[in-house]
């Protein structure tokens, strides 16, 4: 087994400077802290957990509050939380995950406990009450989503309104004047998630700079609830030629419910769905699709984190972060100019 004192030997320091960079409770020089963490690498090094929590007084644990609910996309929340595993382990911490059930008594009981270093949420709302659970116990957390007052925090989201205003933009460029907005059920409204209320947001104010006539309508996402949906479109609104769909569940349904009422996409109707790559792949016709880099909300949200964490055990004051990831537009079969 590989000990402290192998690591220092093979990296040419003393064993209380491997201790320090681990640990993290001195400066120490870059090109010093480089070779020690090279050592650790090539040497396949692993702390006693017991020791070095008590050493550092640090529990090398992040908490991550993961949704489990009906109406989010299950394989994008796993694939972010997958993502903050990877991260964690590269800095040496196991992830601790907490259900949304828990609400903001697990928060709570994490925090308090001292069980965990630091907390991420995931699935953040814009009036989150778990939020000032954390600001009580002077957790240091990350979350992964923007609410309207995150002082004392760190975050990082996609740009969701941003997202929003470029389906506005491609679709008044192709020279659509109506436009449906096809979103989440009204529960994800109702309880303010983030994501949703920007998207939402940035579409409306780019809708209303360029012109277009645009309604919203919420959709649970079933075959059922798209085809009530659509209805309710096209009888208030005949004329619509373009759909933006922020709802996963529903962009197989409306494809094809477009398809057997006559429209041909995109010749009679364009749609632009707010989705993963490779879920816009997938449909026929491929997707035009605003996406975002997933397991780079991971990555960031664990780096802020970290960064916290280690500012708060040197005694300095952590560092308040707020990163949203740029959207990208990949233009595919879905979308063409508007029908004359």
């Amino acid at each position: 087994m590989v000990t402290l004192a192998d690591v220092a030997r093979h990296a040419g320091v003393s064993a209380s400077t491997v201790s320090y960079v681990l640990s993290g409770k001195r400066s120490i020089s870059q090109e010093t802290r480089r070779r020690v963490e090279e050592s650790v690498v090539e040497l396949g090094y692993h702390p006693n957990a017991g020791a070095r929590a008590l050493a550092a007084r640090r529990s090398h644990i992040i908490a991550l509050v993961v949704p489990l609910r009906s109406d989010v996309y299950v394989p994008i929340m796993m694939e972010i939380a997958i993502s903050v595993t990877m991260a964690a382990r590269q800095h040496g911490y196991d992830v601790l995950l907490i259900t949304n059930d828990e609400g903001v008594d697990g928060v709570r009981r994490v925090a308090a406990s001292g069980l965990a270093d630091g907390v991420i949420l995931m699935d953040v709302e814009l009036d989150d009450e778990r939020i000032p659970a954390l600001r009580a116990q002077g957790t240091q957390a990350s979350l992964i989503g923007l609410p309207d007052n995150a002082s004392g925090l760190s975050c990082v989201d996609h740009d969701f309104a941003a997202a929003g205003a470029m389906c506005a933009d491609h679709l008044a460029d192709l020279g659509h004047r109506e436009i449906a907005f096809i979103g989440y059920g009204a529960g994800v409204y109702q309880r303010h998630a983030g994501y949703a209320e920007r998207t939402l947001s940035g579409f409306r104010a780019r809708a209303d700079q360029r012109g277009l006539r645009f309604l919203h309508r919420s959709c649970e996402g079933t075959f059922e609830s798209t085809a009530g949906t659509l209805a309710r479109v096209l009888a208030d609104r005949p004329d619509t030629t373009g759909f933006v769909v922020q709802n996963e569940g529903a962009i197989g349904p409306l494809l094809n419910l477009l398809r057997s009422s006559g429209r041909t996409v995109p010749e009679d109707a364009s749609v632009v769905a707010l989705c993963p790559e490779q879920l816009a792949e997938q449909y026929s016709p491929r997707l035009t699709a605003v996406t975002g880099p997933t397991k780079e909300l991971g990555r960031v949200a664990v780096e802020q984190v970290m960064g916290r964490i280690t500012a708060a055990s040197r005694g300095g004051r952590p560092t308040d972060e707020l990163v949203l990831l740029d959207p990208v537009l990949t233009v595919r079969e879905s979308t063409g100019p508007a029908p004359r």
